[in-house]
């Protein structure tokens, strides 16, 4: 029987076609690659801190124009008025008002956080005073820092100033001092202060109570306030 040519033609392309595939297969095996999966540590997003806006009346402030480098720890309540309600938060608010002064944050008793004053605002908290190792600083600190009010009533001498002797003993023992939930804010806020400026180094050169600035004339936050709670060294 004849064969036709043709048909082996077509028989040994076809052949060859297919061992080019078996080729081509067998060389991707050999050139791929195990997959190996990598673990990516992604970091745990920051506690966001929650603020209530009670801004005071721009006349309370003025524009900043020199860098944030420091934090000023005071205390304040309406002690003096209403002995037996020392915390109303717009009782509070209204003296900063009358008195032309200002912090930026005020820290309740149960740790709400409210902003009396933005942060590119100066502030008028500090009042004349100096710190140490920063001479230049001199009766200008609102300049350079954040102000941070906790409601708190110090000792009983700290607070000779505002009431005298018989309406201290007869506060609520519970208005004295400060809170837990005080502290834990107070410590979230300055976390958060420290990130938006680095120049507020994390230490206490940087993070001051009003009474160091101007101890001749301020006793806030006073020795009922616990800096270590605050873990700066």
């Amino acid at each position: 029987m004849k064969t036709s040519w043709k048909a082996i033609t077509i028989g040994i392309v076809f052949g060859l076609v297919l061992l080019l595939l078996l080729m081509l297969s067998t060389s991707d095996k050999e050139e791929e690659q195990p997959v190996t999966k990598e673990r990516v540590e992604i970091p745990e997003p920051k506690e966001e801190v929650e603020v209530t806006d009670m801004y005071l009346p721009l006349r309370n402030s003025e524009k900043r124009k020199t860098p944030i480098t420091h934090v000023v720890i005071h205390f304040v309540s309406n002690v003096t008025e209403k002995p037996e309600d020392p915390y109303h938060l717009e009782d509070i608010r209204q003296i900063f008002v009358d008195y032309g002064v200002s912090s930026h944050y005020l820290i309740d008793r149960e740790g709400d956080i409210h902003q009396f004053v933005s942060e590119d605002r100066i502030a008028y908290h500090a009042g004349t005073g100096s710190l140490e190792n920063f001479p230049h600083y001199e009766d200008q600190l609102n300049e350079y820092s954040i102000g941070i009010e906790l409601m708190a009533i110090g000792t009983k001498e700290e607070m000779a100033e505002f009431i005298d002797e018989e309406t201290y003993e007869a506060l609520d023992p519970s208005f004295i001092g400060y809170t837990d939930a005080q502290y834990d804010s107070l410590a979230k806020l300055l976390d958060a202060i420290h990130e938006r400026y680095p120049e507020v180094e994390r230490s206490r050169e940087h993070v001051v109570g009003h009474d160091e600035y101007a101890p001749d004339r301020k006793t806030d936050p006073g020795s009922l306030f616990d800096w270590s709670r605050l873990g700066y060294e």
